[in-house]
């Protein structure tokens, strides 16, 4: 049914290619900075991806005032109030962040305390809580799974009550995304696969949440067509740099679709799971979504049948009849996570991932209390919960 009432948005230039990093003095100018910060990890500075960054800017009068490459693999608070010191310490006017999901939701987290002056993120969780616009902020994906840097929202841990912030705000938003398809042509298999499944469950979810609308559908619906076509291709020809652009593309659109429409209980039990047991966000998400499919059959069977033609392609949608196709987009996901399993080694249960069934009543209460939750076509409750855990346990 065509809703009655929707909004979407994406206000963030989009720049795609396998060069387009040179363009990066020419936005900066037109953002009116000139001395920005550089934020990244020691993955990419091993990877040496680092070097292709600087190297956009050897013909032009933009300073580097500053590169930090110390973000820990999950984005802190306190690593946030570094980079807000380091900035204001070397006089910067911009922030670049070129990295996965973590450096990108530190930079967003930076600019926060620097354009707020504050003294404690914790008090700036939230919805909508931000009330002007932050410095200029350009992303630089270096993985295809996240979509941070079309998304507005941060997510941030606090360590010190082992718990993760969530902040949404339009103005987290980059002024500026820019995709290169050299950035993820590193990605070792395992990154590959379990970043390009989040992307793929942005999109599944964002297809099925109450949210939904025509406009998110159609970047949901493109988004899962190019992870079905390519990513096993990409595994077995990493280098293959139009492979790895379109699955850039793919992570981006997914990460449009679900800023608009929201994600659900996959992601609710995923960020839960993380939190709880410290298991790779990918890796709960491959573990999740098949099950979560299947809970919500019982409401939206109809539109994840639709999911079965991007996904599986037009010859086996055509030869499924209309009443097999829900359960059919199941058995490709699960066929998928086979696949993923073979060639990169992704655990595809609780159990292969090293989750203790202990901590099933922990991650059950956490994922009644995400966001994500409330979107999810089938409301969940704490028996839901455990019951799907359970499954995904082995």
């Amino acid at each position: 049914m065509f809703p009655s009432y929707y909004e979407f948005g994406n206000p963030v230039k989009i720049i795609s290619g396998h060069k387009v990093l040179e363009n990066l003095p020419y936005e900066l100018t037109l953002l009116g900075a000139r001395r920005p910060l550089l934020i990244t990890d020691q993955g990419i500075i091993k990877a040496g991806l680092i070097k292709t960054v600087l190297a956009a800017f050897a013909e032009s009068d933009i300073i580097i005032g500053a590169l930090y490459d110390r973000v820990p693999p999950d984005s802190s608070l306190q690593t946030a109030n570094i980079l807000a010191h380091l900035y204001q310490e070397t006089g910067c006017d911009a922030l670049i962040a070129i990295g996965g999901g973590s450096v990108l939701d530190t930079a967003k987290g930076a600019n926060i305390v620097i354009s707020e002056a504050a003294d404690d993120l914790r008090e700036l969780t939230g919805a909508d809580v931000l009330t002007r616009p932050l410095r200029p902020f350009i992303a630089i994906p270096t993985t295809a799974g996240t979509g941070s840097e079309v998304t507005p929202v941060a997510v941030i841990a606090d360590t010190e009550h082992n718990r993760k912030m969530i902040f949404t705000s339009v103005h987290l938003l980059p002024q500026v995304a820019i995709l290169d398809s050299r950035m993820t042509q590193t990605l070792p298999p395992f990154i590959t696969a379990a970043t390009a499944v989040d992307a793929l469950a942005h999109a599944m979810e964002a297809y099925t949440c109450l949210q939904k609308n025509p406009l998110s559908d159609a970047y949901a619906w493109t988004a899962i067509r190019l992870i079905g076509d390519h990513l096993i291709d990409i595994l077995q020809h990493p280098q293959d740099k139009e492979g790895r652009l379109a699955l850039a593309n793919a992570a981006c659109m997914a990460g449009i679709a679900f800023a608009n429409s929201m994600v659900g209980m996959v992601h609710a039990l995923g960020h839960a799971t993380g939190a709880v047991c410290h298991i790779p966000h990918g890796v709960a998400i491959n573990i999740f979504l098949p099950h979560v499919l299947d809970y919500n059959r019982q409401q939206v069977a109809g539109t994840i049948g639709e999911l079965l033609l991007p996904l599986a392609g037009a010859d086996i949608y055509a030869i499924t009849p209309r009443a097999e196709r829900p359960r059919a987009t199941l058995t490709a996901v699960r066929r998928l996570q086979v696949q993923l399993h073979t060639r990169a080694q992704l655990p595809y249960t609780l159990q292969d991932a090293g989750v203790n069934r202990a901590h099933f009543p922990d991650i059950a209460k956490m994922a009644l209390n995400d966001g994500s939750i409330t979107m999810n076509p089938v409301e969940m409750d704490y028996e839901d919960a455990l019951d799907i855990l359970e499954r995904a346990y082995i």
